[in-house]
């Protein structure tokens, strides 16, 4: 009688939580869907991870608009700026194995010379270009190291700030392409291949630069939203396979092809292992991809940064997104897409959420639309 009893009483416990779990989620939702229909979001696809488990994985909208076909967790989306920790990462890696130092001199790494010329005494490393104080800017661009180099461009003074290396801090896509073609003259490696070989085989993720090596059905539509004809057209240069430019790569030069920037491509159900590999300091499901010290060095903050918050190696560290609370991760904006990823290593939670296609301007900070969706899915799944 006693053990039926206890049967009975688990049940009934398990059968409460479980509403409790559909009711936190319905109000979730209600207030996700109330946002995204206030700003005619397109898409959008989210993941909560409490106490080092998914709780929460829904996407919701549109993958297409033409074609109405819903979007899933496991599509594909080119994730811009997150994209900079994986080249971070594979950083880490590389002075593991004694093949660079974070102090090296980018000169001496990349194959000409990178000094800003009101400091030409002053070394710019690895380091500085991994925490946005290099002194660099994207002033001609960043899609190709012609704009740097000066045996290809006189002007290229031009992509120097008037500080000293190390002495301010300005968000610079450059620098991560310049990062991308270390890892490749370092490793040997082509840039997309080394990310694949060393971070996404080993957590089993699908993914990648490449977009020609991906299934394009997977790919999710991204929008710009015109305000001027209140209406959202396709942006096709995310998912551009630069096939031409590919046949003619040069090692250790073309690599910005693949933008190390912002081009990785992944699924948020993906995106959530690479995530919880950075909450567990470098190790997810049993394989370890860097050292706990490797994990710890790339979030701990280099520069005050900017308004969004401080700033590590590819990695932000904030208590602004979600008010009064520490959070580190990144967030991206390319395409029409808006993304976000963000975790708690003490805590052990965190939150993904990417968008592909919204209507919203703004200046400066953090997306306020997808904050709001940030601090919806914590309030309901978190706190």
């Amino acid at each position: 009688m006693k053990n039926k009893l206890q049967t009975f009483l688990l049940h009934c416990l398990m059968l409460c939580i479980s509403l409790h779990v559909v009711a936190q989620n319905e109000k979730a939702e209600t207030r996700i869907d109330s946002i995204m229909k206030q700003h005619n979001m397109v898409g959008l696809s989210t993941v909560v991870v409490k106490k080092g488990k998914v709780v929460y994985a829904h996407s919701f909208g549109l993958k297409n608009i033409a074609t109405q076909t819903p979007l899933s967790n496991t599509d594909l989306f080119r994730i811009a700026s997150i994209s900079k920790s994986f080249s971070a990462t594979s950083i880490m890696q590389l002075v593991e194995a004694k093949k660079l130092s974070l102090n090296d001199d980018v000169s001496k790494l990349i194959g000409f010379i990178v000094r800003n010329p009101k400091f030409p005494d002053k070394v710019i490393t690895v380091k500085m270009l991994l925490s946005h104080t290099s002194s660099l800017n994207d002033a001609l661009g960043y899609f190709t190291l012609d704009v740097i180099n000066p045996n290809k461009n006189p002007d290229n003074a031009k992509c120097y700030n008037n500080y000293a290396p190390g002495a301010g801090y300005e968000y610079c896509n450059l620098n991560f392409n310049l990062v991308g073609t270390i890892i490749e003259r370092v490793s040997g490696e082509r840039f997309d291949k080394y990310v694949k070989h060393h971070i996404l085989d080993p957590l089993n993720i699908y993914g990648g630069y490449e977009v020609g090596a991906l299934d394009s059905s997977r790919f999710v539509t991204l929008y710009e939203y015109d305000s001027a004809a209140q209406k959202f057209t396709i942006d096709s240069g995310a998912y551009n396979p630069r096939r031409k430019e590919i046949s003619n790569y040069v090692m250790g030069y073309s690599t910005p092809i693949f933008s190390a920037a912002g081009g990785m491509k992944i699924s948020v159900t993906d995106l959530t292992k690479y995530m919880m590999m950075h909450m567990y300091l470098g190790k997810y499901n049993g394989v370890r991809i860097m050292s706990k010290k490797s994990a710890r060095i790339m979030q701990t903050a280099v520069s005050d940064g900017d308004i969004e918050g401080k700033y590590g190696l590819a990695i932000l560290i904030t208590d602004k997104l979600i008010p009064g609370v520490l959070i580190k991760g990144h967030t991206g904006s390319a395409y029409g897409l808006y993304s976000m990823m963000f975790f708690q290593p003490h805590k052990k939670f965190g939150i993904i959420a990417i968008t592909n296609g919204m209507n919203i301007t703004y200046d400066s900070g953090y997306n306020p639309v997808m904050a709001s969706i940030v601090n919806v899915l914590y309030d309901e799944m978190i706190k």
